[in-house]
């Protein structure tokens, strides 16, 4: 391993990957050093591919098969005996879906001869990164370019202490080796609302529990609106205006003080999962003499091109502003990789698309309605629902539009 590199990417996440591997084909000698790791080697993938995106669209999609085998099969004219769910065996498969795509990771750097590091980055300035390795040895490389894609950790609620077990974060709540009976759901974003769903497939009495009181504002009314309806119908019972002030553990049951608008005081379930969104991993990134410019949230400023503040430094994906996607993030780490090669690459924020993998999927893209409008637009709406399609009737999914 060099001491040098032309590029150095901290984070091995959709955008530190994709940037790695598309600064490596330009030319540039490249090392990516991540954290998270096994026997010294680093597990590449970042969230996404780890504990994020990959592992509950897995588990997104076993529950839906539970839940055909149990409610659709006989409209087909299918018949089988009462379908039983093997938890363990449906981690399983999870698991072997996030060691493919982490291994295919490992795959692209050694064929793009892309050097990895596991240990914790610390960006000292203008072209330095130390490394404390897993031994807590420290190694010093010096760089051209430094692309920081750290990415995002889960938003605490500042009262309730998480115990890993009966009060979790989504990291903790794809990998549950039972389905509690009575789950709670803090936050109706776009994990909330995938992992209640995971989990009231699967046979979970689940309440998401929403401060907001509308669903889903930042998504077209009408689309926000058909959507709360589909998923109350499928049983997830939503509570808008609903504050949790804290939560105690007691004779194995979760205790959840709330305040909302029915005056309700309490909530007891089995577990909690908080999803009230996340925060940029950027505490323990920037050395106190980067120089490196932070907003008041945590986010690392940066300009339209992802550079920061000092020369030569960029930052993309969750650790910058934007959606946390990891398309956004990989789009910013191709922009950069190119950049740094001489190129000039704008990204086009407000068509980035969006989905969320509930059934049927919410997506979207661009302004909507009322943005538009906002803007000055003339807007004409067309709306065609499902249930007009024969496509979606011969396929039973006329839920949506």
């Amino acid at each position: 391993m060099e001491n040098h590199y032309d590029v150095i990417t901290i984070g091995s996440g959709p955008g530190g990957y994709i940037a790695s591997i598309r600064c490596a084909q330009l030319g540039f000698s490249t090392l990516c050093i991540e954290k998270c790791g096994l026997n010294a080697d680093p597990v590449l993938g970042g969230t996404c591919l780890n504990v994020g995106c990959i592992p509950s669209k897995a588990l997104l999609d076993s529950s839906y098969q539970f839940l055909k085998a149990k409610n659709e099969l006989e409209l087909h004219g299918i018949h089988v005996d009462k379908p039983s769910l093997d938890l363990i065996a449906m981690q399983k498969r999870k698991e072997k879906v996030v060691s493919k795509l982490t291994s295919g990771v490992k795959g692209l750097f050694k064929l793009n001869r892309i050097d990895s590091l596991q240990g914790e980055a610390l960006v000292e300035g203008e072209g330095v990164v130390s490394v404390r390795k897993p031994d807590d040895s420290q190694i010093t490389f010096t760089t051209n370019n430094i692309i920081i894609a750290t990415g995002s950790i889960p938003q605490l609620i500042p009262d309730i202490t998480l115990d890993r077990k009966l009060i979790v974060t989504s990291t903790e709540a794809l990998k549950f080796k039972n389905v509690p009976k009575r789950l709670a759901v803090v936050g109706a974003g776009f994990i909330g609302l995938e992992l209640g769903s995971v989990w009231s497939r699967l046979g979970s009495e689940v309440v998401i529990l929403e401060e907001l009181k509308d669903f889903l504002p930042s998504v077209d009314n009408q689309l926000s609106s058909e959507a709360l309806n589909l998923l109350s119908n499928q049983g997830l019972d939503i509570r808008l205006s609903t504050k949790v002030t804290g939560a105690e553990i007691s004779n194995n049951e979760v205790i959840i003080n709330l305040q909302n608008e029915i005056n309700e005081k309490q909530l007891i379930v089995d577990k909690v999962i908080i999803a009230i969104g996340r925060k940029p991993f950027t505490e323990k990134v920037l050395g106190p003499n980067s120089g490196v410019a932070l907003d008041e949230k945590g986010f690392i400023k940066v300009n339209s091109s992802c550079e920061t503040n000092i020369s030569n430094i960029y930052a993309i994906g969750d650790s910058v502003r934007g959606p946390m996607l990891a398309h956004k993030a990989s789009e910013e780490g191709i922009m950069v990789a190119e950049i740094i090669a001489g190129e000039s690459l704008k990204i086009d924020y407000e068509k980035i698309p969006v989905v969320i993998y509930t059934h049927p999927e919410i997506a979207w893209a661009g302004l909507t309605e009322y943005q538009a409008k906002e803007k000055g637009i003339v807007v004409r709406a067309g709306v065609f629902p499902f249930s007009g399609s024969g496509r979606a009737l011969a396929s039973g999914k006329e839920d949506g539009f």
